[in-house]
């Protein structure tokens, strides 16, 4: 169990959740593994299928605390949420700043920071853990280019201009990116970044990694109240979750490119859990998905000390707690977003 910003976050997936007075119990069995205040929390996130007994629920509903229902491995199932809760309030403020260009800006600035700065230290990291292996000095400049890029973001003014300060710093950044592969470098190497299909193995697992996290960002989104489709940098499109494109760009350095990296360098994949057909497009086996998954769901276990709370979690939470952020900001509780600014 995890407690952060008024939200617990239940993550034993055998536990029960009860009502015990004015208490939220967790149980597994007969035991009581934590004993919670309601009138302490504003939300409950549970990852399991054992649920929650009707009392709480309905507690839950009169009160306005938040109710939400995930499997185990982090897709939205659903909410409970009483008429009090300040969704449809947030919901609003969300369409406002999102048809606002000016507003957008202000917020999606921040995510393509976070993004700059974090792809920045995926290479700083590299060169400090692999100085032998790796032409440090390349690596060094593209850091420096990036750098540059994430502090004009923080002072663009339009949207066009964002977008061409973090395509620009992707360049720099993808420039660089083969050189942190090291192992089997006949089937893991990256040129350029394609998809739809992608045509090589490393441009595989990024597209199996961005779809997943993006997912991930989709349902942390929905716990908050917030709606994953309406976006600030990316546009409104008919079917695509534009807030939780937005939202994984400060993740996809390092958490998503970090683990395709992993992948490789641990000989986690293998080259024979590649196909490829006769179209060029080159997809991931049953067996290569089981193996990435596998990974994946333990990366996601990994400890981690949260740059802006100062708090220890996992980071398959850090989605959530950059949901409750960016809620937050919406609300006019912070005078801005928080990016997830890792080193």
């Amino acid at each position: 169990m995890r407690k952060l910003l008024n939200t617990l976050f239940v993550l034993t997936e055998d536990s029960y959740l009860a009502l015990e007075g004015e208490n939220v119990l967790v149980l597994r069995d007969d035991d009581t593994l934590a004993r919670f205040p309601l009138h302490t929390l504003e939300g409950i996130v549970y990852f399991g299928y054992k649920g929650a007994s009707p009392a709480l629920m309905g507690v839950c509903a009169k009160y306005g605390i938040s109710l939400c229902f995930m499997t185990p491995r982090g897709r939205f199932l659903a909410r409970v949420c009483g008429e009090t809760r300040g969704n449809v309030l947030l919901r609003k403020r969300q369409y406002a700043v999102s048809e606002n260009e000016t507003e957008s800006c202000l917020t999606a600035r921040c995510f393509v920071a976070g993004k700059l700065h974090n792809s920045r230290w995926v290479l700083e990291r590299a060169t400090r853990d692999h100085p032998m292996r790796l032409d440090v000095e390349r690596l060094k400049t593209a850091s420096a280019a990036i750098a540059f890029g994430a502090r004009a973001a923080m002072e663009a003014m339009s949207l066009d201009k964002l977008r061409g300060i973090e395509g620009e710093a992707a360049k720099q950044y993808f420039a660089v990116f083969d050189e942190l592969l090291l192992q089997n470098k006949d089937s893991f190497f990256f040129k350029t970044r394609n998809r739809r299909p992608p045509t090589d193995n490393v441009n595989a697992m990024q597209s199996f990694v961005y779809a997943i996290l993006a997912n991930d960002c989709a349902a942390a989104l929905e716990v908050v109240g917030l709606d994953p489709y309406v976006g600030f940098m990316h546009k409104d499109r008919p079917g695509r979750s534009s807030l939780a494109l937005d939202l994984m760009e400060e993740l996809r350095p390092c958490f998503a490119d970090r683990f395709v990296v992993s992948c490789v360098n641990n000989r986690i994949v293998q080259p024979e859990h590649f196909e490829k057909r006769e179209s060029g497009a080159v997809n991931m086996t049953d067996t290569g998905r089981k193996a990435f998954l596998a990974a994946y769901q333990e990366r996601k276990r990994e400890t981690i000390t949260h740059p802006f709370l100062g708090e220890k979690l996992p980071w398959g939470l850090v989605p959530y707690v950059q949901s409750l952020l960016l809620a937050r900001c919406l609300r006019g509780d912070l005078d801005a977003y928080p990016p997830f600014l890792w080193k």
